[in-house]
């Protein structure tokens, strides 16, 4: 996987299927101290961003991608329920939407330098046409949107460039979450584009070792941490909750050693733990309570003093997915919804 599929396959997930009760998350409660790390992250994103509305990062890789940046900056603001328009960070999420708008519209659609990109920023142009009514981010989204149908291949999954012939597992999850919010949202998404995605899906998954590989008959060596977690949430919000596959993928996150929720253990560690948390809470209160005071333990104590996290690929990137992690329980985003 390579560095950019860190950088943008974050972010983000669609509103999600409802569960089943014995599956249910009874209590989900954020302690003053993970409030107060939110907080302050927030307020660290809102000082980096520049005139125009965009966000940059600094380090290797982030620096380099704004639209991802943005995209995953304005989805950390909404998680802890701010909106466009209104209140502390109104301004500074209508200039974000404003940035990503304007390269859409630049681009026929296309949001990202590469597929990764484009479909966190369909994923947030999504969610924040939830809040809005501005036209033009409706436009936006469905013109971004037919980039993504227009491009899966004919396995049923996505690559790195807007074209219709490669595919791997990390691509294709993303595209899978911003299909899956941007229907949510009201836009047309046909059930077959969400079959084949499935079926490629299923594919990736290794019968003799168990658990998501980065392609399919990639071999026991290819099966990570990562892409077991993208996996299984690829098919919780495709409608797959159930499947023997799914309960699998769960089974092997949570019986995972727990040196797992040490920061950087793992490859793509923010990536991972952005995917797990998510499947742990659609999982139920058996999977989530366990796993949620552990990782956002070790956030808070990894949280650096002007607000930022620096774990991967620079703070905007590390900030804004640590807040997206950390921010599971409020509940405000539909992608955070059971």
């Amino acid at each position: 996987m390579e560095t950019l599929t860190i950088i943008t396959t974050v972010l983000l997930l669609a509103a999600l299927p409802a569960a089943a009760a014995e599956d249910q998350v009874e209590t989900a409660k954020l302690t003053p101290e993970v409030r107060a790390a939110i907080d302050r992250g927030l307020a660290f994103l809102a000082k980096r961003q520049n005139d125009d509305g965009r966000f940059e990062g600094q380090g290797t890789g982030s620096g380099q991608h704004p639209v991802c940046d943005t995209a995953l900056a304005l989805m950390a603001f909404m998680v802890q329920g701010h909106v466009p328009g209104r209140g502390e960070y109104g301004r500074t999420m209508d200039a974000a939407i404003a940035y990503l708008i304007g390269v859409a519209e630049k681009n026929t659609g296309y949001l990202g330098g590469s597929m990764y990109e484009h479909g966190l920023a369909t994923l947030a142009l999504s969610e924040a046409w939830g809040h809005s009514k501005n036209n033009r981010i409706r436009d936006a989204l469905r013109a971004a949107v037919d980039v993504t149908l227009r491009a899966q291949n004919g396995a049923g999954g996505w690559r790195y460039q807007p074209l219709p012939v490669d595919a791997d597992l990390s691509v294709t999850v993303m595209q899978l979450v911003a299909l899956n919010s941007a229907r949510e949202a009201g836009i047309a998404v046909p059930d077959q584009t969400i079959r084949k995605a499935v079926n490629y899906v299923l594919k990736c998954w290794n019968p003799s070792g168990g658990g998501f590989c980065y392609q399919p008959s990639g071999g026991e060596e290819n099966v990570r941490f990562a892409t077991t977690a993208a996996g299984a949430m690829s098919l919780i919000m495709s409608g797959q909750r159930d499947h023997p596959r799914t309960r699998q993928a769960l089974a092997i996150l949570a019986a995972y050693p727990d040196v797992k929720f040490r920061a950087r253990s793992v490859p793509y560690w923010l990536y991972s733990h952005y995917y797990a948390i998510q499947d742990m809470y659609q999982g139920g209160d058996k999977f989530f309570q366990p796993w949620y005071p552990e990782i956002a333990a070790t956030l808070v104590n990894e949280q650096w003093k002007d607000g930022s996290w620096q774990i991967d690929e620079g703070p905007i990137f590390s900030t804004g997915m640590a807040i997206l992690i950390l921010g599971v329980p409020y509940r405000f985003v539909p992608i955070y919804q059971r």
